[in-house]
């Protein structure tokens, strides 16, 4: 395994386009520690707010830390350290968009049965780069 300057982490070693080798996108901890930060003064001024906020952000460091997303040539992939808990074929997937793309926060996703919103915990940049080159929008 390698990772380049890209934020890429190359699991497979190949001479196959970067479409079809395994990428594990790195974590970001932007939003968990932004939300901790906004937590702290809001604790002196809004107790229960600041408090609700800061369990929110620690919840989203708990999960930035655990989680890990896979982009295999057929399927996002989402790893809870070494046990696979969730596997998105993209032959299912309707659409994606990722929102607030000066300050990526959410990723949407829509399936034929499901849609699903995630907090963007992992490097936005190869996120987009592995969602263009596996999914591309309709």
């Amino acid at each position: 395994m390698s990772t380049n300057r890209t934020g890429f982490k190359t699991v497979t070693t190949t001479s196959t386009p970067l479409s079809t080798s395994t990428v594990e996108l790195k974590p970001s901890y932007n939003i968990p520690v932004v939300l901790v930060m906004l937590a702290i003064p809001l604790l002196l001024v809004q107790p229960w707010v600041g408090g609700a906020i800061a369990l929110f952000g620690l919840f989203l460091m708990f999960q930035t830390v655990t989680l890990r997303l896979q982009f295999t040539a057929t399927d996002l992939d989402v790893y809870r350290g070494e046990k696979l808990i969730r596997r998105f074929p993209y032959q299912e997937w309707q659409n994606w968009r990722i929102f607030w793309e000066r300050v990526p926060i959410l990723f949407y996703f829509k399936e034929v049965k499901s849609i699903h919103f995630l907090p963007i915990l992992f490097d936005p940049n190869t996120l987009k780069t592995c969602l263009e080159q596996r999914c591309p929008r309709i």
